[in-house]
């Protein structure tokens, strides 16, 4: 054979054939092909253009397009598959940073970059990261995993609930605690699963995570008080949250809590890592594509966001996301990501007398900002909503807590004359896009988190009420401008007499009377409409539980609730769950929730074999009705019980498919995973963001730009959460972020 035609053979081979493994290999075929083509005699013409049409047709998904970088990872043992690519850059208006995940061969595609110059580089677990590589779009760049030198190297990239899970909580035959005389838990706390609860829902983990860089060390000037028990005593008083997080661990047992952060620290600083190592991604995990903006400013913290109406997704394509900024500022940041630009909202009070929501830095001085009060909101906005014409609704207190005299015992307001309210905290404002224009709403009710429901009137119903929950209808709202008309609120009062509608009721404090209804004190937290008009929602604490609220042809008085709460008594220790914190409703009525205990759980009120009411349906009446799914984590170390460490915030369900699982998707916000955990026909898709470490999301908002654009024209929206981002790996001058997941059909598709 020519040698021309023996070198086309070859070559042929060599790109067609499904047995190379990668582009090293590859390349060594391709220059072993080019010799022969270089100094074989009596080439044949022409060949040299058909070697290049094969060798583009068999790689072009790995090479990059003109707004793309692309490429393979290898390390020393060949392709990389299941490790991060990051590119980053300082250049646009914020700072941008996009994420992918190689293939099965180490390929990598990052698609639709902004034009820029670019810092890349790999990250995964096993690895340390590799050298930053400059880069531009419309290159191909072929990188090098570096190989973690030891564990301990390898573990500085896990998430915070890996190290968390090392933390050893007391054993379940030391609850009830005995008290400083005894076992130094505080008597209060009655069991093993109350005291984890504390941790992860009703305290530390409800703020910021537990297992950080800046939380599982020590830092220099606290280990200069001379013992571990001092340093977390004095790390725990710090900054305008000193006297909360002060609280928390009192009401654990403060010798014994302390005891048990310092042995954990300890063990970490002498080099203990988590015994068990986080997989890398696999499957569907393998084409996700993560983006990340920077906005609001170092010292402020975000607690939502919201990119469109939640009732229809298309609403606001391509459209700026609001955030909101809780205790920390009175300004609502403004992403606009096609322009890669930020901007802010002023917010205002309607009555300057109002003080900031959180006081003066009473605490010892931070490490971080000493003695300065960074929080200064007096707004402090909760959670954002928008509706059908793109205006964000917000919950935000306008004035001081007194509430008006129509609120009041003697109104003749239809709520007021019904349970008349003397105090609010929180309230609710409204900011249109197109006139710039914010209008205060002062609610005679408190409110937390809100949502639309389904209605001619376009409800808006919200939580964070305590005794009652309340709602405006914005319809009316909007006609009247009249705040007082527009809005209602009623008690949550259990059918205990079984007759189906409301009549004289007990009060909480009493005995529950068999021939009466029931008014109990279980306020929602989470708030979510259902399809079907009735409003659901959670209720924090020990063992807490869920809400479903029919309101009725007048809901101020004919209203009635049902209670469910989680099977924390149940005799199969696989079955039982506590604490819900945020949940969200699907398309069929079903409930998903997340757990302290670590599960995400789902709650079928079909499945319930007895009566929904009646006397003896007061919370653990309907164990059948609950589905319990452990989250993707270690447990936490002396803990037998079904479960993990994580500690899920929120749960949010994908009702309209916008991330491309599926319609009814439910996601977990994953905490301490640093990640959203998408349960898809029973398993578990974890979507995690790499970097920086540290991510922690309250919520999540799903939204459509294009729906004939495929996954290139939707995904899901969230928003770094915690209350301390300079615990995040980055440190003390991080901002939080916007983070836009989308899912492609594979890890190459542009």
């Amino acid at each position: 054979m020519p040698q021309g035609r023996r070198a086309e053979a070859l070559i042929r081979r060599v790109v067609f054939s499904n047995s190379w493994t990668g582009g090293a290999m590859r390349r060594q075929h391709l220059l072993a092909v080019m010799t022969i083509l270089t100094v074989g005699a009596g080439a044949e013409a022409g060949l040299a253009p058909r070697l290049a049409a094969a060798s583009a047709s068999r790689a072009g998904q790995e090479r990059a397009g003109p707004n793309d970088i692309a490429g393979t990872v290898t390390g020393p043992h060949g392709p990389e598959a299941g490790v991060w690519v990051i590119a980053e850059t300082h250049e646009l208006p914020t700072n941008f940073v996009r994420i992918v995940v190689t293939d099965d061969r180490g390929r990598y595609l990052i698609p639709d970059l902004p034009k820029a110059t670019y810092d890349v580089w790999v990250r995964g677990y096993g690895l340390v990261d590799s050298p930053k590589s400059k880069s531009t779009v419309g290159n191909t760049l072929d990188l090098k995993a570096t190989p973690a030198p030891n564990a301990r190297a390898a573990a500085a990239y896990y998430p915070a609930g890996y190290w968390l899970s090392m933390l050893r909580v007391p054993d379940r035959s030391e609850f009830p605690g005995t008290g400083l005389d005894g076992n130094g838990i505080a008597p209060n706390v009655k069991s093993q699963d109350d005291w984890i609860r504390t941790i992860k829902s009703g305290g530390c983990a409800a703020c910021h995570q537990l297992g950080t860089k800046g939380t599982r060390e020590i830092p220099e000037e606290y280990r200069k008080l001379g013992s571990s028990v001092a340093a977390w005593e004095r790390r725990v008083q710090s900054g305008q949250a000193g006297a909360q997080m002060l609280a928390t661990i009192d009401h654990l047992g403060h010798s014994r809590a302390l005891q048990l952060f310092a042995e954990w620290t300890d063990r970490i600083a002498a080099g203990e890592v988590p015994a068990t190592a986080p997989r890398r991604p696999q499957g569907l995990e393998r084409n996700v594509v993560i983006t990340e903006w920077d906005w609001a400013d170092p010292k402020s913290y975000l607690h939502d966001l919201v990119s469109t109406d939640r009732r229809d997704p298309t609403v606001n394509a391509n459209g700026s996301l609001y955030g909101s900024l809780e205790l920390s500022s009175d300004y609502l940041p403004v992403l606009d990501p096609a322009q890669n630009t930020v901007s802010r909202v002023p917010l205002t009070v309607r009555d300057t007398a109002t003080h900031p929501a959180t006081g003066p830095n009473r605490g010892a001085p931070s490490v971080y900002w000493g003695n300065e009060a960074i929080w200064t909101s007096k707004n402090n906005v909760h959670n954002p909503m928008m509706d059908e014409t793109g205006r964000v609704w917000i919950t935000s207190a306008v004035r001081p807590p007194d509430n008006p005299a129509f609120c009041k015992a003697g109104s003749t307001h239809p709520s007021a004359k019904l349970f008349p309210l003397n105090r609010a905290g929180r309230h609710l404002a409204m900011y249109d896009p197109k006139t710039k224009k914010l209008t205060h709403i002062s609610t005679c009710f408190g409110t937390h988190h809100l949502m639309f429901a389904e209605d001619s009137n376009r409800t808006l119903w919200t939580s964070g009420g305590g005794p009652v929950i309340g709602w405006l209808d914005t319809k009316l709202f909007d006609e009247s401008g009249d705040e007082e008309k527009a809005q209602g609120w009623t008690a949550l009062i259990l059918d205990t007499n079984g007759d189906g509608k409301r009549g004289e009721y007990t009060e909480p404090n009493q005995p529950i009377d068999p021939a009466k209804d029931h008014r109990i004190s279980a306020g929602f937290y989470a708030v979510a409409p259902a399809p079907d008009g009735s409003i659901w929602g959670s209720t924090l604490g020990f063992p807490g539980g869920i809400l479903r609220l029919v309101p009725g042809s007048h809901p101020p008085e004919t209203s009635l609730v049902e209670y469910y709460e989680p099977p924390y008594e149940s005799a199969d220790p696989s079955k039982r769950g506590y604490s819900p914190r945020g949940m969200d409703i699907d398309r069929n009525g079903v409930a998903w929730v997340a757990l302290a205990s670590g599960h995400m759980a789902s709650f079928d009120r079909r499945k319930c074999k007895g009566p929904l009411n009646g006397p003896t349906a007061t919370g653990q009446h309907c164990p059948e009705g609950w589905t319990l799914f452990p989250e993707p984590l270690p447990q936490l170390a002396n803990v037998k019980e079904s479960g993990s460490a994580e500690a899920s915030y929120y749960t949010w369900v994908d009702q309209q498919d916008v991330l491309g699982l599926g319609k009814n998707t439910p996601i977990n916000t994953g905490n301490a995973s640093e990640a959203l955990l998408a349960l898809k026909d029973g398993q578990w898709v974890i979507l995690r963001v790499p970097y920086p470490t540290g991510f922690y999301t309250k919520w999540m908002d799903g939204r459509i730009d294009d729906a004939s654009a495929g996954w290139k024209g939707r995904g899901l929206w969230a928003t770094v959460s915690t209350r301390a981002p300079f615990h995040m790996e980055t440190g003390k001058g991080t901002t939080s972020k916007v983070i836009h997941f989308q899912l492609r059909p594979n890890p190459l598709a542009r």
